[in-house]
């Protein structure tokens, strides 16, 4: 096995087989993406991932991104619309000034839009000298600007994933009726849902046309979510064990609570973008690819 691979595994704490699932799916998908930058005109290809919370959207992208770098002697770099929320305290004014519900990250609405836009555009004419945003959710802040990577070296190829990445806006009667406890209750004139749903019309479709491939990781369905995102926090918890860092982790009940936020769009995602997407990777209950 490949050093890169090893410590590929141990980095994202998982067994052997994983491999085995990567040379079978993503194998062909890498040749797709090596194809495209050799075909291009473009300095820089995006490669946009969706897929739910706990999917291994970030996982497939670290495979990727190493193979591509180690195999292919493409520079690639993995970003996360999750590195761009609003700091805690600009979403406690949102809170305030819009809904209460806009102090929790997640949606769309709650990340820094105008920075997100100009890193875009940074990646897209190739420019390097410019620092990449990172987010530490065990502060629910941004890492200290001091502490960004810095892109140094003319970049070929950007993974861009995101759990709403690629999600187009809803049609105003589907935001009529909640679709979960929170909604019924924290939402019920849908002030927070319009909201949203306004930004993502608005500020986050026009970044899509960055993507020059799609990809999709899709759930069974919504219910998967809760189990997946409890194992997140269970790896998040040994990984961070042993360090000075002090993040607890939320409980299964907080858990439950917050994923909520993201049915609405989660669930329109699945019925909306299979058909949409370059490259769908079906999962069944227990994560494995099941078509694609």
């Amino acid at each position: 096995m490949q050093t890169y691979l090893s410590e590929f595994l141990q980095h994202q704490q998982l067994p052997r087989d994983y491999l085995v699932t990567a040379e079978q799916h993503f194998t062909p998908l890498l040749k797709a993406i090596v194809r495209l930058a050799q075909n291009s005109q473009k300095p820089v290809i995006f490669i946009g991932i969706n897929g739910c919370q706990g999917s291994g959207k970030s996982t497939l992208a670290d495979y990727m991104s190493r193979v591509l770098i180690h195999e292919y002697r493409l520079n690639t770099v993995c970003c996360s619309l999750d590195d761009f929320y609003l700091d805690h305290i600009q979403r406690q004014q949102l809170a305030k000034s819009v809904h209460p519900l806009l102090a929790t990250r997640g949606v769309p609405g709650t990340h820094d839009i105008a920075l997100l836009g100009n890193t875009l555009d940074k990646l897209a004419n190739a420019e390097t000298g410019f620092p990449l945003p990172k987010f530490d959710k065990a502060s629910d802040n941004p890492v200290p600007h001091k502490l960004w990577p810095q892109v140094t070296a003319k970049i070929d190829i950007i993974l861009f994933e995101g759990w709403c990445w690629g999600t187009p806006p809803q049609q105003e009667n589907e935001l009529w009726f909640p679709v979960n406890a929170l909604e019924q209750e924290q939402d019920p004139e849908g002030i927070w849902r319009k909201f949203v749903n306004h930004q993502l019309a608005l500020f986050y479709q026009p970044l899509y046309r960055h993507m020059d491939l799609w990809l999709m990781l899709k759930a069974p369905s919504f219910d998967c979510v809760y189990r997946w995102r409890l194992e997140q926090e269970q790896k998040l918890r040994q990984k961070l064990a042993g360090t000075s860092n002090q993040h607890t982790g939320m409980t299964e009940t907080e858990i439950a609570g917050f994923i909520q936020h993201f049915q609405r769009l989660t669930q329109h995602s699945l019925v909306s973008l299979p058909d949409r997407v370059d490259h769908l990777l079906t999962l069944d209950r227990e994560r494995l690819i099941i078509s694609g």
